[in-house]
This record gives C-alpha cells, structure tokens and sequence, in this order.
C-alpha cells in the first residue's frame, strides 16, 4: 500500500572520493542537491563526514515506496540541476556504488529518526550529535527471530549506553527498477542507526564493553561477516542530527 513515510524505502550510499574533495563534495551538495532532490517527491535524511575516513562521504535518502523511488529518480536525474552540476559532483569521485536499499525493520523502526528544521543554505560546519551506522551482513534475510533479538537485546543495549535516537532497517529485495544507479544485491543486511550527542559519548559506549559483553555472542549466529561501523558527523545542512 502505498505511504507518506518518508522512510519506508531508503538508501545508504556510502562514496568514496578523491583526496580533499569531500569538502568540495559537501558544499556542492548542500547547496545544490537537497531541496532539489526533495522537489521531485524524495527525503534527504541526512549527510555526514566519516570521522575515520577522511574520503568518505555518507548519506541517506528516503521514498515513500518503490514507485515513488522510480519517479523521483527519473526526475531528478533527468532534469536541469543534475545536468549543470553532475560533471563538477562527479569529479569528486571514485565510487558511488556502496548503496544499500533498505526498509523499516519492523513498523515503527525508524519512529525515532529526529525531523529537525535544516538550515538555509550557506550553513557551514557542522551539526550537532554523532550518528553510529552499523551494517550487519546476514547470512539470510532478517528473520523474526532475529528481529525479536534486535528488539529486546541490541535496543535496550544502546539505550542504557547513551544513545539518544535508534532507527533499524532490513535490506528492500525489490528489484532495482532504476539501472542506472547501482545497488548492493543480494547481500543481505541489518542496519541499526544510533545517534549519540557527541564522540565523547559514542566512545563512552564503545570502551564501556556492553555491546560485546551483551549483545555480540547471541548476534553471532546470525553474520556472515563482521559488522561495518560507520562514525558520522552530520553537515552542517543535515536534517538527522542531535
């Protein structure tokens, strides 16, 4: 059925760029590619800086199903803004093919994404919080079980540690219906976003050891490889901050 939820599918597009071009990325973006992404019926969630990768640029972006996935990237990929700046975003990269498509994990999964006011363009810097994306390689299709575990092990786990906001989603196996942006497919996934108000409470819950304590043997079973941690700092122009 369709929905308004503007996170019913979203991307996570992970870009590796050229040396000292993420700023040049990220400032082209900012003032160009969001309120002009959100005029063709998408939601630009948020964007960040990788704090351990100084050539990483992450960000998110939600439809409200797959149709609507379709429309929205035949518009803007089609239209005027992309054509006059697409060669200058292109030039700062090497690759823009680690995306994963995803859906809520479960209804309400995402209910505690915040949906801040987003600065005017020129806002320099950057937001407030640290957002941690942690992305679970399956050896199957989330199953309810693992959900069930998701739910009252690894949420509670990064509540008590200090996350502020938790959204969880599951790889969308719908086939790609826009070939000219790739996808990552059949690689199925788990992805939990956690934000934290700052690093310094982010890496209080890493060096506390409850996730490896609590939560690491009972998720085992369920990998097949070890889990992708993402630490991000939100532009200064990203909707999904503290």
């Amino acid at each position: 059925m369709p929905t308004t939820d503007p996170h019913a599918i979203v991307e996570l597009r992970q870009y590796t760029l050229h040396s000292q071009q993420r700023e040049v990325l990220i400032n082209l973006f900012d003032r160009e590619f969001v309120e002009t992404q959100e005029a063709q019926g998408m939601r630009v969630l948020g964007q960040f800086r990788d704090l351990d990768w100084p050539d990483q640029f992450v960000w998110l972006r939600g439809f409200a199903d797959m149709p609507a996935r379709h429309r929205a990237l035949e518009g803007f990929y089609g239209g005027p803004v992309w054509a006059a700046h697409r060669h200058a975003a292109n030039a700062t990269m090497i690759d823009s093919d680690n995306v994963h498509l995803l859906r809520p994990a479960w209804p309400g999964a995402t209910a505690g994404l915040p949906q801040h006011a987003r600065p005017e363009p020129g806002a320099q810097g950057a937001a407030a919080g640290v957002l941690q994306v942690t992305v679970f390689p399956l050896r199957e299709p989330a199953t309810p079980q693992l959900l069930d575990f998701c739910r009252h092990r690894m949420v509670p786990n990064l509540l008590r540690g200090g996350a502020r906001q938790l959204a969880w989603f599951c790889t969308e196996h719908s086939p790609n219906t826009f070939a000219r942006l790739p996808v990552r497919e059949g690689e199925p996934v788990l992805v939990g976003l956690a934000l934290f108000g700052d690093e310094a409470a982010l890496q209080s819950f890493a060096d506390s050891g409850a996730w490896a304590r609590d939560v690491g043997p009972g998720l085992a079973p369920w990998l097949a490889a070890a889990p992708e941690v993402l630490r991000l700092q939100p532009t200064a122009r990203s909707a999904l901050h503290a």
